[in-house]
């Protein structure tokens, strides 16, 4: 019998956030105790925010329904570490969709597994080799997290960054953002021995530390850190325009375009609309990525990019060919 009451209140809602309905009777027996003081037990998750529904009949059943706020979860051993595994693979490779916010999530929930499990979890991502990874520089879980952590916590960050040219050097950092492209990670931060704001790419990055300085974040000039990242690439001068012109409304286009390019211009006929946004990935990777969006475009700039486009149409039509 489960006598301890916080305990024996997790156990219920572990249960109950399985997808099913619970009779009270199997409850009770699961729980070891009686239907009343299931039902005692049902009505203080309820005080808690839990959103639990109860149906009529012989036996009385429960099931945790949607709410208007999530509540915590109650993760077994299984479930957290398949949780963490996923994570810490989408979050090893800029992969869209896997933003920051994911990041953040795999921050809290490594924060709070025991030890065994993050051992296990280590192991199993160790042992794995996912079959596509995307093309981006692999990135190691436990940099993200640190990085997320400090961006949520607004504290300091120092740690070795190596640029382009292979100079290395030491950053003390009050972090602002991660951003990803779709095929890298950056960390959009306020450089505090330069006294400016920066942008560093993350597959750069070693020895991050969390100093457990506290700041108080600064109002970063463009106000949004993806805006403020491609100009900082256009600054740098190892970007490009691009200008394409798609056949479809610009609300489809937003839906389907990546966060980090921005929104696209709707033109005067409603049907159609432009992108101009300024990239620092490969023609060849635009080409790509602008054929997986599943409508019709053109490209008007740059002429690289339209060689690209057209090379890369001549190479599927003659793979489809007989």
């Amino acid at each position: 019998m489960t006598t301890d009451t916080p305990a024996r209140l997790l156990t219920l809602l572990s249960l109950l956030q399985t997808p099913r309905e619970w009779p009270g009777g199997e409850l009770a027996d699961r729980l070891g105790v009686s239907r009343r003081t299931v039902r005692r037990d049902i009505d203080r998750l309820r005080e808690l925010g839990y959103p639990v529904q109860a149906t009529m009949g012989s036996d009385g059943g429960y099931r945790l329904v949607a709410g208007k706020a999530m509540p915590p979860l109650v993760l077994d051993d299984e479930e957290a570490v398949a949780i963490a595994v996923g994570l810490r693979a989408g979050a090893g490779h800029a992969v869209e969709g896997v933003d920051e916010a994911s990041v953040r999530a795999l921050a809290k929930l490594e924060q709070v597994l025991p030890s065994r499990l993050r051992h296990r979890v280590a192991t199993l991502q160790a042992a794995t080799t996912p079959l596509t990874s995307g093309d981006g520089p692999s990135i190691a879980p436990e940099t993200l997290t640190v990085m997320a952590s400090t961006v949520a916590g607004h504290e300091r960050l120092r740690f070795a960054y190596r640029a382009g040219d292979g100079t290395e050097s030491r950053r003390l950092t009050e972090p602002y953002r991660l951003v990803s492209t779709g095929r890298r990670w950056y960390l959009v931060a306020y450089d505090v021995d330069r006294a400016d704001w920066r942008t560093f790419r993350v597959d750069r990055v070693s020895e991050p530390f969390a100093t457990g300085a506290r700041f108080a974040p600064r109002e970063l000039p463009t106000g949004d850190a993806a805006e403020y990242l491609r100009r900082s690439m256009q600054r740098r001068g190892d970007s490009y325009e691009i200008v394409v012109t798609f056949a479809a409304p610009v609300r489809e286009v937003a839906a389907r375009l990546p966060g980090w390019l921005g929104p696209p211009e709707p033109l005067d006929d409603g049907t159609s609309c432009v992108l101009r946004v300024t990239v620092s990935d490969a023609v060849e990777w635009m080409a790509v990525r602008l054929a997986m969006l599943g409508v019709d475009f053109r490209v008007q700039e740059p002429p690289e990019l339209v060689t690209s486009v057209r090379t890369l149409a001549a190479r599927l039509t003659r793979a489809t060919e007989t």
